[in-house]
């Protein structure tokens, strides 16, 4: 289980990410926690590409951020993601939406480097047990 915290402005900002089998399921939630889009981030072997799709709720605009949020998480992993994304606070500016699109970026690297770091280890020991 992976989890950051990020306090954006007046917002704070959180990422969880669980591996389910072989997958990663992440959940990006901040101010009024909710469901606001959806999106699936595949990888392709045959073509080393990732790419993704996303469902957006009524009303909400953060396809954005999942939608570029699992394809980079499936790009990196070379697996199956599923990106929640649900952030809302009352009257936020556009310098406010800027710094949380912003800082979510970053938080995704942090899983990417946090992921590529649980890898090295897994191959150290698999080399030590040989």
């Amino acid at each position: 289980m992976f989890q950051i915290k990020r306090k954006v402005g007046k917002i704070e900002i959180l990422l969880e990410a669980k591996k389910i089998g072989e997958d990663y399921l992440l959940a990006l939630t901040g101010g009024e926690e909710h469901v606001g889009a959806v999106a699936v981030g595949l990888f392709e072997e045959k073509s080393q590409r990732a790419s993704s799709s996303v469902i957006t709720m009524p009303g909400h605009r953060e396809e954005y951020l999942a939608l570029e949020g699992a394809r980079q998480v499936s790009k990196a992993t070379k697996k199956t993601s599923v990106f929640v994304v649900g952030i809302h606070k009352d009257n936020i500016s556009p310098e406010e939406i800027r710094d949380v699109v912003s800082a979510a970026g970053e938080m995704v690297e942090s899983f990417i480097a946090f992921y590529e770091e649980e890898e090295e280890d897994m191959a150290g020991q698999d080399r030590d047990l040989k």
